[in-house]
């Protein structure tokens, strides 16, 4: 699919269906209209939101796994088991995320052509790479007025393939090759995971690209949430309120 409205086959200006807010013209008066699309189905909002509290806690727990803190106490040893609460949690919410990733890519495959936008780059459309210079310029204050896009902007489409669907895959295949040494030689995890291991030479450098992963993770979520936020503002189509209904709703009914 393409994030521009025009060239999508779905033009932002099109009519509404029934049921959306419509203007046309009341007498001689215009009527601007809010006309409002149905983008992201329910699975793709319950990814979102699953995938960003996992994070959270991976960041936060992997944060101490990289820089443990002190958790010996003078008393029983039941008590004294905070590193070990800390990895528990980490590796519960490394599951979740595994689990809702790949539910993620079945859905790209059964969902609406929206649902493809984060797992691949229309490096081939000219018009795309002239969007990207326009969305730049949008971004740092230089081009006074926004284009409307049904799905991600094209910035945007760029930064989930990088950070979600290639980050992602990279943060899990890096954590299940750690986690593999902790199971141990001999599983199925080691059997899967081990020649990684191997091959970048040892667990410490796996470790430290884990831990920089983390931080270009970190990096994309402040990102993203201020370009959310931005673009709910001053752009002319609705952003946080659509990955909680599914639905883009359009400020303004002018052309792209």
């Amino acid at each position: 699919m393409t994030g521009a409205a025009g060239s999508s086959g779905q033009p932002a200006d099109s009519r509404p269906p029934l049921g959306t807010a419509d203007a046309g013209y009341t007498g001689q008066h215009h009527v601007t209209r809010q006309t409002s699309i149905y983008v992201y189905e329910w699975p793709v909002r319950l990814w979102h939101w699953v995938n960003a509290a996992a994070i959270l806690v991976l960041i936060g727990t992997g944060w101490f796994i990289g820089s443990p803190p002190p958790s010996m106490q003078i008393g029983e040893a039941t008590h004294q088991f905070v590193f070990g609460y800390i990895r528990f949690a980490h590796f519960a919410a490394a599951m979740i995320m595994t689990v809702g990733f790949f539910g993620r890519i079945y859905w790209a495959f059964v969902g609406n052509h929206h649902a493809q936008q984060m797992f691949y780059l229309p490096l081939a459309r000219k018009s795309w790479w002239q969007e990207i210079w326009h969305e730049m310029k949008w971004y740092a204050f230089i081009e006074k007025t926004p284009k409307k896009y049904i799905g991600h902007n094209p910035l945007a489409q760029i930064a989930m393939f990088l950070f979600m669907t290639v980050g992602l895959t990279f943060m899990i295949v890096t954590g299940f090759a750690l986690y593999a040494e902790g199971v141990g030689q001999g599983s199925w995890l080691d059997a899967i995971f081990g020649p990684l291991r191997d091959w970048i030479g040892n667990s410490q450098v796996l470790h430290s690209l884990h831990h920089l992963g983390m931080y270009a993770i970190l990096v994309f979520m402040m990102i993203h949430i201020y370009a959310a936020i931005r673009e709910d503002i001053m752009s002319r189509q609705s952003m946080v309120s659509t990955m909680i209904s599914g639905h883009r709703t359009f400020k303004d009914d002018a052309p792209e």
